[in-house]
């Protein structure tokens, strides 16, 4: 049985929003994001350097460079979200992840680096959600691939890229049986 590639792509599916989150899907998300880096790190413990070099499907990038990349998606939106709150509707800044993939600290910087940066940023960004009122919830910011977001929709993209990305690995590592 072949697995189609938007399967691979998407193991998780695409990005739903939730356009009607309650106090208690936020708290749930805010423990959710809590647990990423050690989730993470438990996910890829027993991996060899070997492995690491595997794309987890043709065309894609490999281990590696997934949680390379999970660390600065998520130093951006970090920072898009403060904007978000201290500016009026912010224009998020994008960038090319194909060519920061091609870098050099993707391919020679220890994946632990990037999983410590993921449990630092989201230890700060868990101390900021856990603060922010309703209405801030509701302040919003432009994106590219979204258009105009309220923050309450950023947080829940935060947390499903994530999802979306441990997915592809956790396929990977059951599809190579390692």
């Amino acid at each position: 049985m072949m697995i189609l590639s938007d399967q691979l792509r998407y193991p998780i599916g695409s990005f739903e929003p939730n356009t009607s989150a309650s106090s208690d899907s936020r708290q749930q998300l805010i423990r959710q994001i809590s647990g990423i880096s050690a989730a993470l790190r438990l996910l890829v413990r027993n991996l060899t350097f070997e492995q690491l070099q595997v794309p987890y499907r043709q065309g894609g990038w490999c281990i590696q460079q997934i949680i390379h990349h999970m660390a600065d998606n998520d130093m951006n939106a970090y920072l898009r979200l403060k904007r978000a709150l201290t500016e009026e509707q912010p224009k998020a800044s994008s960038y090319r992840e194909d060519l920061f993939a091609e870098l050099n600290d993707y391919s020679d910087a220890s994946i632990e680096l990037s999983i410590a940066l993921l449990e630092a940023l989201h230890n700060r960004l868990v101390i900021v959600l856990k603060s922010l009122s309703e209405d801030q919830f509701q302040r919003t910011l432009q994106t590219g691939l979204l258009g105009i977001i309220t923050i309450d929709i950023a947080v829940q993209r935060f947390e499903w890229h994530n999802r979306h990305h441990m997915a592809q690995i956790q396929s990977l590592i059951e599809r190579m049986g390692w």
